[in-house]
């Protein structure tokens, strides 16, 4: 009893210390956290584990000024800290690499062992640099949709001719890839594969060629549709 006010009177470690000591946990924590938001993938970096590696050095400094040289205190907060679960599972074995640097740099910290700091900040950040990688993926571009555009018009008609002014302004690419003419004989089909502009429209197009003059019918089909 009186040992223990003893203790708080006079506690073992000075009080500045122990704040100094913590406070250098945060700047090391920190500084794991900045290491970890520039080594790691944008998708990976998570916000909730840079704060996590920040608490989490602070914590362990002072676990381990708490536990001091006294083995009763180190197996009584081994037991308790066991019970403690994280309930979002870390996925990337590198992540659990920078959970544990946080843990030692608390561990230096608190232990009052700042050069051990200093110096394993700096050989695992290099490390944690040299190792990042060096190219992103990099989403490919997507393939350009084709349509089979196919124009009705009558015969003796310059199809081209009636196509060409509708077609610049609304595809990029086109292809003449059949032509034939229909039951009767009165009219001929020419279909076309194409490709439509950014700023081109379908339904632009389809209305720009049902105006032209001697254009009897126009169908516009995806040809990707088609085929699945």
């Amino acid at each position: 009893m009186f040992d223990f006010l003893r203790t708080i009177v006079t506690p073992p470690v000075p009080a500045r210390d122990v704040l100094l000591r913590l406070v250098g946990a945060f700047v090391l924590g920190w500084i794991v956290a900045w290491v970890y938001r520039r080594t790691r993938p944008e998708s990976k970096a998570g916000s909730s584990l840079q704060a996590t590696l920040v608490l989490l050095s602070i914590l362990i400094a002072t676990v381990t000024q708490v536990v001091g040289e006294s083995p009763a205190r180190a197996f009584s907060l081994v037991g308790a800290l066991s019970i403690i679960r994280f309930r979002t599972v870390v996925q990337d074995t590198e992540d659990t690499a920078f959970v544990i640097f946080a843990v030692v740099m608390g561990m230096a910290a608190g232990a009052n062992a700042p050069w051990m700091a200093v110096i394993g900040l700096g050989v695992v950040s290099t490390a944690a640099f040299v190792m990042r990688p060096r190219m992103r993926a990099v989403p490919a571009p997507a393939a350009p949709v084709e349509y089979l555009l196919t124009v009705r018009v009558g015969l003796g008609i310059d199809v081209d001719a009636l196509v060409k002014a509708p077609f610049a302004a609304h595809l990029s690419t086109y292809r003449l890839a059949s032509m034939g003419t229909t039951r009767n004989e009165t009219a001929f089909d020419a279909s076309y594969e194409v490709v439509f502009r950014r700023d081109g429209s379908a339904e632009g197009l389809v209305k720009a060629l049902n105006r032209v003059d001697g254009v009897q019918k126009v169908q516009l089909e995806d040809e990707q549709a088609d085929d699945d």
